[in-house]
């Protein structure tokens, strides 16, 4: 089979997503990708940000990786998003990275290509399975295949048993987790192969 080529692609204000995505983008190398981390732009304000301690640092800490662009989606062959969830749905710093994909969309571009997500919230019922259900209409609309982890490892029970993507609290990312998303990342890159074949 083709080594297939997945964007690990994410949004994190404070770590925990990315956290997920460095996660997400070794479990996926080790099992055969190639494989881009890309971190989504910032909107919010740079007074905002720089007014916050912890997301000024969190910004620091992830300068050194490359923002998503277009050519990323169009190079992929399958995507792992992960992005917390604000207000019940996803981070809106995401979306208007998404909504910039209209001309990729249009061409074809995004059809047929695997995808995945995950998320976190302040709390267990602050949106998280409702986040990425209405994310995953997103990827219907571009003709992707949704790869969600449903029950297919234990570790998606142990991780608190989130089929439709790995979510957790914010800052709470623990071994259980890992497990969690390394399955989930896994699963992308085997469908991605078969898909790409």
């Amino acid at each position: 089979m083709p080594t297939p080529k997945i964007a690990v692609i994410f949004y994190s204000t404070y770590g925990t997503n990315h956290e997920i995505a460095e996660e997400a983008a070794r479990a996926a190398e080790a099992a055969g990708a190639e494989v881009r981390l890309r971190r989504v732009a910032e909107t919010a304000p740079q007074e905002v940000v720089e007014g916050q301690d912890a997301w000024k640092a969190q910004a620091d800490k992830m300068a050194d990786i490359p923002e998503v662009g277009p050519d990323d989606m169009e190079w992929a062959e399958g995507y792992f998003f992960s992005a917390p969830t604000r207000y019940g749905v996803v981070a809106s710093q995401l979306r208007a990275f998404i909504d910039t994909l209209g001309p990729l969309w249009m061409a074809g571009k995004l059809a047929d290509k695997a995808v995945t997500a995950t998320t976190s919230a302040a709390n267990t019922h602050g949106g998280q399975e409702v986040t990425l259900l209405t994310l995953y209409p997103t990827f219907m609309h571009w003709g992707a295949i949704v790869v969600t982890p449903g029950y297919t490892d234990s570790a998606i029970s142990e991780s608190g048993g989130n089929p439709y993507g790995y979510s957790t609290k914010a800052g709470e990312f623990d071994a259980a987790g890992r497990a969690s998303v390394a399955h989930q990342a896994r699963r992308l890159v085997e469908k991605t192969a078969k898909l790409a074949a």
